[in-house]
């Protein structure tokens, strides 16, 4: 039986790092199951995003760095707009490529003992099998090597999950809107590690390459991949804060990190709980080591119009992951590097969202596949939520907002 999972194991591979894990981690311990309906909200907007973008790919044939730029009549904006998105992407990859493999390593620590002996080996053998998947560059294998991945974080987290045992009364009271006191920034966040601006870029393309024909059939198989697989990661992201709410909130315990998380749960529920969010968060930094480089090779390569296996493509995707490779070898917190990256992808987020609105509703390149009236007012009503959501990263960034 064939997997109705294809390029959305990308997506959902993507933006289940360590940062959203960390993120969640954060949430179920600080508030319980109080911002379930943060991350339902945030996959629904992700979903909506990321079907227009694997629409773009099937039926359009261009990814969305080819969609920007032959969309932008003006040279001066056309070139700005590929300005901003290259150092977004690139600058924000590689900055958060050494959280990505940070992170991974950290899974890995989870699950064989803390120790700054083997921290550095152990970041290096990540870059390797990074480089190795890149550089080999076939994307069926890509691909199959995430949707593996994405599985195997869907088993472990749902096995922590199962472990703990939480309240289904509670966790459904969390469907329902509300902010406690002092967790606005949290919602906020929550909603941003989710939605991406970088995965709209990764999907296009990937759709593209999946589906080598425009069909009606293509079409249906990437929007039925698109939920499936963007739904598996909304899933995944509140498994990971329904065992932390189920075992950390109310304990006094002050939690920063998953791996924290998997220390503090063992003498409870066992090392078996340990071991499960170690492979998760392991396989989360995997994932999102291998996705950030190819998200930016993808772009940068459709700007410049170089082919995709070409040594372009090859070579930004290397760079990415060696810069990140330096930073997490280094163990230099390159927070200026961040705040500046931060900037970039809270303005980045709705201009980018901006610019495939625009193009889902070019009839040149879409046909009778452009947007309907309910997908562009859906559409709108996420750009609305990103130009706040970008605006506060700006500001937070800035330090205007604390």
């Amino acid at each position: 039986m064939k997997l109705p999972i294809g390029p959305g194991a990308l997506v959902a591979a993507a933006f289940i790092g360590p940062g959203t894990v960390t993120t969640c981690t954060l949430a179920g311990a600080s508030f319980g199951f109080a911002l379930v309906w943060a991350l339902v909200f945030a996959t629904l907007a992700t979903m909506i995003l990321q079907d227009m973008a694997a629409r773009l790919g099937v039926m359009g044939r261009v990814g969305l760095g080819e969609a920007l730029v032959g969309g932008a009549g003006n040279p001066m904006l056309k070139w700005a707009a590929a300005g901003l998105v290259l150092a977004a992407l690139a600058l924000g990859n590689a900055a958060y490529e050494a959280g990505n493999l940070a992170g991974g390593t950290l899974g890995l620590q989870a699950i064989i003992g803390e120790g700054d002996d083997y921290r550095r080996p152990l970041i290096l053998l990540l870059a390797a099998i990074a480089a190795l998947v890149l550089l080999i560059g076939r994307y069926k294998l890509i691909e199959r090597i995430l949707v593996t991945l994405v599985i195997i974080m869907s088993l472990a987290f749902a096995g922590s999950a199962i472990l703990v045992r939480p309240d289904i009364g509670d966790m459904l009271g969390g469907l329902v809107p509300r902010v406690p006191e002092a967790g606005l920034l949290t919602a906020i966040a929550l909603i941003g590690t989710t939605i991406v601006p970088y995965n709209l870029f990764l999907h296009a393309a990937s759709a593209r390459e999946h589906w080598p024909d425009a069909t009606a059939r293509a079409l249906q198989e990437a929007q039925t991949d698109t939920r499936v697989s963007v739904g598996l990661g909304g899933l995944i992201s509140i498994l990971i804060l329904t065992t932390a709410a189920a075992s950390l909130f109310g304990s006094g315990q002050q939690i920063s990190s998953a791996v924290a998380m998997a220390g503090a749960i063992a003498p409870t529920y066992g090392e078996a709980a340990r071991y499960l969010v170690g492979i998760g968060l392991f396989s989360a930094g995997l994932t999102s080591s291998i996705t950030a480089p190819l998200a930016t090779a993808y772009a940068l390569s459709e700007i410049a119009r170089k082919p995709r296996s070409g040594p372009l493509f090859k070579a930004v995707a290397l760079a990415v992951l060696t810069v990140g490779t330096l930073v997490a070898l280094i163990g230099y917190k390159p927070i200026s590097l961040i705040l500046v990256a931060q900037v970039a992808n809270g303005i980045l987020l709705p201009i980018v969202a901006i610019f495939l609105l625009v193009a889902m509703n070019r009839r040149s390149l879409l046909g009778d596949r452009i947007n309907g009236p309910l997908a562009n007012v859906l559409g709108g009503l996420v750009i609305v939520i990103t130009l706040g959501l970008g605006l506060r990263l700006v500001l937070r960034a800035l330090g205007v907002w604390s």
